[in-house]
């Protein structure tokens, strides 16, 4: 029989040949996770025999991540900003990029919004987090996929945010109502070429669901739709904010522009790259 400590040497040693960055890490995670346990009481635990039992529920585990299947999809959940979120193969796995969009809505929005609109939901990641932070607003997010709705919903009720956050089937603005108006617009939606998917790593290319990643036109499909479409649906003053592709920003500043959208700048992530765009619509009527 193995010690506890064995196995998670030894499926590190597994994953470092597959390639999984930060093989040690993912161990004890999956191993962790299919045994009921966190980090520190796996330490703590470290010298205890393992049972045939939970051999063979660990073998599942390791083999999926073994396979490149994202780390999220294996563990069914992950942390973003101050939620827990049910993950699966419906939606995207929540990348650290995105909860620094949350984070840059919130140092550059003044005044609580009255009315947000999330487009491309997917888990629900960004509406659920600004609606935790904007507790006074109404909140909606869309996606095209039905199981990404069923996934947000369920996101909603697990971080008690269902009453006030409504997740509706829309391909972008088709569900909603021509009348409303929003003071705040996000979007992460689809930006990657074909090429760009292509080139990707397996736990992207091979588990993610496609239609989330890849727009066309080189990426920039959906982003200038949406650019476009929500010019006129939001409210004096207010804003959208999109998380982008690398290398998209000149020609979407150029778009926005041409669109008439007002104080356009783009934003880098941590590592320096340009990846937020926001643009404020007419102004507030005096």
């Amino acid at each position: 029989m193995l010690t506890l400590l064995e196995i998670v040497k030894r499926t590190a040693d597994f994953f470092e040949k597959r390639g999984i960055e930060q093989p040690r890490l993912n161990a004890e995670l999956v191993i962790g996770h299919v045994l009921g346990l966190d980090r520190m009481q796996l330490y703590l635990q470290f010298e205890r025999l393992m049972t045939d039992a939970e051999l063979a529920e660990v073998r599942n585990g390791v083999r999926r991540r073994g396979a490149r299947e994202p780390l999220q999809y294996v563990l069914g959940k992950t942390p973003f900003h101050d939620l827990v979120l049910t993950i699966d193969r419906r939606v995207l796995a929540p990348r650290p990029e995105t909860e620094q969009l949350v984070e840059r809505i919130r140092e550059r929005t003044e005044s609580e919004p009255k009315r947000i609109l999330d487009l491309g939901t997917g888990s629900g990641a960004i509406a659920l987090a600004l609606a935790q932070i904007y507790p006074r607003a109404a909140v909606i997010g869309v996606d095209s996929e039905s199981g990404a709705i069923e996934v947000a919903r369920a996101n909603a009720r697990s971080n008690s945010l269902e009453p006030r956050v409504e997740f509706i089937e829309s391909d972008w603005f088709d569900q909603i109502d021509p009348g409303d108006r929003f003071d705040l617009i996000v979007s992460n939606p689809p930006y990657l070429s074909e090429r760009e998917w292509s080139e990707a790593p397996p736990e992207v290319r091979e588990h993610e669901p496609r239609s989330a990643l890849v727009a066309g036109d080189g990426g920039y499909g959906a982003l200038e739709i949406i650019l476009e479409a929500a010019r006129d649906r939001i409210e004096p003053g207010g804003r959208l904010f999109l998380e982008t592709g690398m290398n998209q920003h000149a020609r979407l500043m150029t778009t926005a522009h041409a669109l008439g959208y007002l104080e356009i700048e783009s934003i880098r992530d941590w590592s320096g790259r340009d990846r937020f765009l926001v643009a404020s619509g007419r102004k507030p009527e005096d």
